[in-house]
């Protein structure tokens, strides 16, 4: 999952903010998740995410809607900016990585480049230079200076794309963890206040480290606008801490803030610990993290268990192949025993004939038994094998001149007939009927009895004397 929070400057035609929305939700598997549009900044952030591929083709898609409805020449707002679309971040979110982002990055950057002419700027863990990694970097001077720059200059050339700007400007695209987007109003109207404030906080002057900052007049009251690029090392508390402090010190002091776009929950809840003086709070105390936790665990159990049961089943029906091969090989073998009885000549003649018959009986039988389809049908198709293995046993225990073959003939008989009705066992249940199921059971019991019988006859094994 990756998540892309591309920053548009426009802020103020809900139109335009709404059509460019639109066509990153008519990318199937990228859902928008939120929108946010400042009308003195000029400028809207709106946040989607999805798998890479889903991502990639959303953002180029809102990227070429921005550009046929921006015209930068036009547009004005107190935000800095280089580009109809601004700035184009991606973000790791569960199962992704940063190297992925990067990839993304470079990949949608220099489609951007070639299909609409937009020059573009690698910027964060894309960037090919390390002048380029800072956003404030890239945005120096604005869409103002950046026209004649980008010609002259070739520090300024673009990553991808031509080296002229066209109306849509510039677009930066870049990968980076995720940050906060945070803005802290003052009760004051005198923007040298947040000036001071933001330089004070921002950490290339000496402030918070991983704080970007800047001082804003917006609708009449002074703002300290901040990117927090490494919420960890910076928690929200302590930037929002020196804010008030530096504030006081000018006699100003916070109204009230806002979040631009989404927060990680992390970050709320290191402020909860620090604000309500909650320095043991466990994750697990939160009662929809502790609910989250439980159904992931829950849904965790329910995978391994049905991955479980998926390989006892897989187990299952090798093992059930393998019986059911062995099943129709002892046919066969009983069949061809039966044969060969008969073609060597052995007992009577109508008996060596129904040998054969029996024979060939038995290994048409032995390819019928999993062709058999329904309760019925298998359990008479198996009522025929052990009906023809009591036979077969009758015969070759008649046999008194055929030696060690006849009976080996005869006890595979019998084993092949109580195996028939073993097997009954589990086709039985499924006849429609108690009577049936009785008749075709006490069928079953008769013949392997008689081969049982038949066998009995027959002269026991003697043990072979020790030398």
């Amino acid at each position: 999952m990756i998540e892309c929070i591309p920053n548009f400057s426009e802020g103020r035609r809900r139109e335009v903010i709404d059509a460019i929305a639109a066509a990153i939700s008519g990318v199937p598997g990228a859902t928008v998740l939120d929108i946010h549009a400042d009308a003195d900044h000029n400028r809207s952030v709106i946040t989607f995410a999805g798998e890479s591929g889903a991502v990639g083709e959303a953002a180029f898609r809102a990227v070429r809607a921005a550009a046929a409805l921006i015209d930068m020449n036009e547009q004005r707002g107190q935000h800095p900016r280089v580009g109809a679309t601004d700035v184009l971040p991606f973000v790791p979110l569960a199962g992704a990585t940063l190297e992925q982002c990067i990839a993304l990055a470079r990949a949608v950057g220099q489609r951007i480049g070639e299909e609409l002419a937009i020059p573009v700027y690698l910027y964060e863990a894309a960037a090919t230079r390390p002048d380029r990694i800072a956003l404030p970097n890239l945005r120096r001077g604005e869409y103002e200076e950046l026209r004649t720059a980008i010609e002259r200059d070739p520090a300024r050339a673009p990553d991808f794309g031509p080296a002229r700007l066209g109306p849509a400007g510039a677009t930066i695209v870049g990968a980076r963890p995720a940050l906060i987007a945070y803005n802290i109003y003052l009760n004051t109207g005198d923007v040298r206040v947040a000036k001071r404030v933001a330089k004070a906080v921002r950490g290339s002057s000496g402030g918070l480290r991983g704080v970007r900052a800047l001082g804003l007049l917006v609708n009449e009251r002074a703002q300290v606008s901040m990117n927090l690029i490494d919420y960890r090392a910076t928690p929200l508390h302590r930037a929002v801490e020196l804010v008030a402090r530096e504030a006081a010190a000018h006699g100003a002091a916070i109204v009230e803030s806002e979040l631009v776009g989404l927060i990680p929950e992390d970050a709320l809840l290191d402020a909860a610990r620090f604000y309500l003086r909650l320095h043991a709070l466990r994750e697990d105390q939160v009662l929809e993290r502790r609910l989250a936790q439980v159904t992931s665990e829950e849904r965790r159990t329910d995978d391994e268990h049905s991955l479980f049961v998926g390989r006892q089943l897989q187990q299952t029906t090798a093992m059930e192949d393998q019986m059911e091969t062995s099943w129709k090989l002892m046919i066969e073998a009983l069949g061809a025993s039966a044969g060969e009885l008969a073609d060597a000549g052995a007992g009577e003649s109508q008996a060596r004939t129904m040998l054969q018959a029996l024979g060939r009986e038995l290994l048409a039988l032995a390819g019928q038994q999993a062709d058999a389809a329904g309760g019925r049908a298998a359990a008479r198709a198996l009522l025929l094998v052990a009906e023809r293995a009591a036979k077969v046993a009758e015969l070759t225990t008649g046999l008194s001149d055929s030696g060690g073959e006849a009976a080996s003939a005869a006890r595979l008989a019998q084993v092949t007939a109580l195996s028939a009705q073993a097997r009954s066992t589990s086709l039985l249940p499924q006849l429609p009927n108690e009577e049936l199921r009785a008749n075709f059971a006490q069928e079953f019991a008769a013949h392997a009895r008689q081969a049982a019988e038949f066998v009995a006859r027959l002269e026991p094994i003697q043990p072979t004397p020790s030398p």
